[in-house]
């Protein structure tokens, strides 16, 4: 027997559809949710559409932006040789809150995963072999988990830019095997990221 009204189970499962969130959780964001004003509720329909309407990938790095082309990659002070190359565009943010890069970004949108069926025609790697070719001086900072499929990424983008002037470098190794970079510390990232390790030829 289902102890919740049907409407307070539809919203409970609605929030436990946020990665993180278990039921006990989306209980207590249901249960909160029904204390807020008609009016807060209003609002947090429009904020919902108005980002799901908005918000979209920046055709040139992936980023998420509202814009036709994101901030970063529009602005003029920004190192556009110099490229942070991340799976995902959270990886991406997770980067740009230590504050100190001056570079710019490029999502893959996933990692090659033979075992899954994910090849490098499934990711975003064709538009990064674009960019490189109309810059000089490239450095491509490879921030990829330290997973098989971070791996075989990285070898296959060392590959492809073998026989190019590009200078590819990686994390640190201090990052934990397998960590996502939206969840490391500021601190640790930080020093990752300063401590990267050429790995071009």
């Amino acid at each position: 027997m289902n102890i919740y009204p049907k409407s307070l189970e539809e919203l409970i499962n609605f929030y436990s559809k946020l990665p993180g969130v278990g039921s006990k959780s989306a209980e207590r964001f249901a249960l909160a949710t029904l204390n807020f004003s008609e009016d807060e509720i209003n609002d947090a329909s429009k904020i919902l559409l108005n980002a799901k309407m908005k918000l979209k990938k920046c055709p040139i790095c992936g980023i998420l932006t509202d814009q036709d082309i994101c901030n970063i990659c529009s602005n003029e002070n920004r190192k556009k040789n110099l490229i942070c190359v991340v799976e995902d565009y959270k990886s991406a943010l997770a980067m740009e809150k230590i504050g100190n890069f001056k570079g710019v970004y490029h999502v893959l949108d996933g990692l090659i995963s033979p075992i899954d069926g994910v090849g490098a025609e499934d990711i975003n790697l064709a538009p990064l072999v674009l960019r490189v070719n109309n810059l000089s001086n490239v450095e491509l900072i490879l921030a990829l988990k330290g997973t098989i499929e971070g791996e075989t990424t990285t070898l296959y983008i060392k590959k492809i830019f073998s026989d190019k002037n590009v200078l590819i470098s990686r994390l640190s190794y201090g990052l934990p095997i397998g960590a996502d970079l939206e969840y490391l510390d500021m601190l640790t990232l930080d020093k990752a990221f300063n401590d990267r390790k050429k790995i071009s030829d």
